[in-house]
């Protein structure tokens, strides 16, 4: 049973999964794939990508994915599930829903501000897919850069956001407060 965690994590790399499934499945996709895989290692996913190879020439034991941190795992596994199941895949289409991405986002943040490359890689990309939605999507992802760089005030980074959007980023920073304190 996935948590709603792990469905937004699903649901937010949708795309990447649905490429993976149809180019892993596709021998003449073959040279698609491993640019996929690249492109994958080049963000950051080394260990996914190697993890995602094995699961395309055929290997489907979980013992590949154990060394993967949680994200990569449910990436991983959602990748496994819908190459047994292609209905189990997500809608590439779908927005993920903002609300269940606060904590998530507050962690990123919090872990990119300390340092961490992998986190401020992650971070930005979800920014970039953020910002292709628009509206208060973009005008959170424009508020990122600033609150890994420590700002925490509500009315400077929801300049122009309308009530939901505001209500999103104070549940982030609501979320940062309490990583901050630790």
């Amino acid at each position: 049973m996935l948590t709603s965690h792990d469905e937004q994590i699903i649901q937010t790399h949708a795309s990447f999964i649905c490429q993976v499934v149809a180019l892993a499945q596709n021998s003449a996709a073959r040279p698609q794939f491993d640019a996929l895989m690249k492109t994958a290692e080049e963000s950051g996913w080394n260990s996914l990508a190697a993890a995602l190879r094995l699961v395309a020439a055929g290997q489907r034991d979980l013992s590949l994915i154990q060394n993967l941190d949680s994200e990569d795992q449910v990436i991983a596994e959602a990748v496994m599930r819908g190459m047994q199941d292609p209905s189990s895949l997500p809608d590439p289409d779908k927005k993920p829903d903002g609300t269940l991405a606060a904590p998530g986002l507050a962690s990123m943040i919090h872990a990119a501000a300390t340092g961490n490359v992998q986190a401020l890689t992650l971070v930005s990309q979800m920014a970039e897919q953020m910002s292709k939605a628009g509206g208060d999507m973009a005008r959170i992802a424009g508020s990122i850069r600033p609150m890994i760089n420590g700002e925490r005030d509500p009315n400077r980074l929801s300049k122009n956001m309308d009530v939901r959007g505001q209500q999103l980023l104070l549940t982030i920073l609501d979320e940062l407060g309490k990583l901050d304190i630790h």
